[in-house]
This record gives structure tokens, C-alpha cells and sequence, in this order.
């Protein structure tokens, strides 16, 4: 799930802009909706618009290449996550920052 708060987010038609070889930004739409070898991108719809980010673009990323190598697919829960938040977040304020 993309992270409006943390998470630079970005308009599919120039995520595509971002990637390698630009794929169009119908190939974006249907690795959202439909996904490619049971892996989806995520998106985020706000009014009209359709939005991801680049960390799911490298999350969609990881997990196609973990699939296409038969390798278990990473995924977190949300749970996994707030408390990986929540470690990062006491280790920065151990810091000092």
C-alpha cells in the first residue's frame, strides 16, 4: 500500500517516464488492475487521478523479479511495517536526530 505521507508519489503517466525503454502508460494501468505474473502495481486513486509512487515502482519491481526467479514474493503486512516505522523511528531519536 503506497504511503501518501511518506512516499513521493507521482501520476502514472509520468511514472512511465521514469522507467527504462518508457513503457506506455496503458502498460502501467494494466500491471495495476491486472498485474503481471500475479504481481500488481500499487496505485492510489485522489479525485480523478491515478497515482503511484517511485518506492512501489521498486517494490513491483523486487517482487517481479522475486516471482520470476521462483523465489517467495517479499510482502509485510501493514502490522510488519508500523513496527519497522516504529524501530526506524526510536533508532533516530537514539541518534539524536
Amino acid at each position: 500500500m503506497i504511503d501518501l505521507a511518506n512516499e513521493s508519489t507521482i501520476p502514472l503517466t509520468d511514472a512511465a517516464k521514469l522507467l527504462p525503454r518508457r513503457p506506455s502508460v496503458a502498460t502501467l494501468w494494466r500491471w495495476a488492475m491486472k498485474g503481471v505474473r500475479g504481481v500488481r502495481l500499487e496505485t492510489c486513486l485522489v479525485g480523478a487521478m491515478r497515482y503511484t509512487s517511485r518506492e512501489a515502482l521498486q517494490r513491483f519491481s523486487d517482487r517481479l523479479t522475486a516471482a520470476d526467479r521462483d523465489e517467495p514474493v517479499p510482502t509485510r503486512t501493514p502490522r510488519q511495517r508500523e513496527r519497522a516505522i516504529g524501530a526506524a523511528e526510536r533508532a533516530l531519536r537514539e541518534a539524536g536526530v
